[in-house]
């Protein structure tokens, strides 16, 4: 059985959120997609507000915190990514931004990425479009067609509900199919690790 990683990037600023609340849905939905093609799942939550301290310090001092290092490995090494912010000045908030700033900027090179945000108004969710898809596109990302943006009034009524859900299912199902067809990631390269043997350093051999 295949094992696939997906990373779950939220930057809602409350407790509870409703970004947050977006994004563990759409993992839902991709996860339940690539279970039916036969995977075996992982999803690794990563909520930015948790780490906001460390990405300022990190753009400070170009050191991140093992917990930041911890969280920026996750996203270069997992087989999808779903990133969800919410809308500020019809744009994504500065979290968000900031964090994908200190991401290395091959991490995303082809990478199946799912986006989706949350708003006070609807009148917002063209944002999506113009601002956060671009910033993907920039890092080489492979945004997937279906963006999900939920107002306050998709979580409320039967209709509004069910078309969310739809939104969300359509999107799940297109990062599944891109994750489907790339190999299993591999994860960051460990700057530590030795590009050749021992026994080719005694006998004098380079490395190829």
């Amino acid at each position: 059985m295949t094992r696939r990683t997906l990373a779950v990037v939220s930057a809602g600023l409350g407790q509870p959120s409703s970004t947050r609340l977006l994004a563990d849905q759409l993992a839902a939905a991709a996860r339940d997609e690539l279970v039916r093609s036969g995977a075996e799942v992982q999803i690794r939550p990563i909520e930015l507000r948790e780490h906001a301290h460390d990405v300022v310090n990190h753009l400070l001092t170009g050191f991140p915190s093992a917990a930041l290092r911890e969280a920026l490995d996750t996203v270069a090494g997992a087989d999808g990514l779903i990133a969800v912010t919410p809308i500020f000045n019809a744009s994504y908030n500065g979290l968000f931004k900031s964090f994908f700033d200190v991401v290395d900027r091959d991490a995303l090179a082809d990478r199946p990425v799912l986006i989706g945000a949350t708003g006070g108004t609807a009148r917002h969710s063209l944002a999506l479009e113009h601002a956060v898809r671009p910033m993907f596109a920039y890092l080489r990302a492979v945004v997937v067609p279906t963006v999900v943006y939920a107002a306050p009034e998709d979580w409320s009524g039967e209709s509004a509900d069910g078309a969310l859900r739809a939104r969300i299912r359509r999107a799940g199902i297109e990062l599944a199919e891109q994750v489907d067809r790339r190999p299993v990631a591999t994860g960051p390269a460990d700057p530590f690790a030795l590009t050749t043997t021992f026994e080719d350093l005694l006998a004098g051999r380079d490395p190829v």
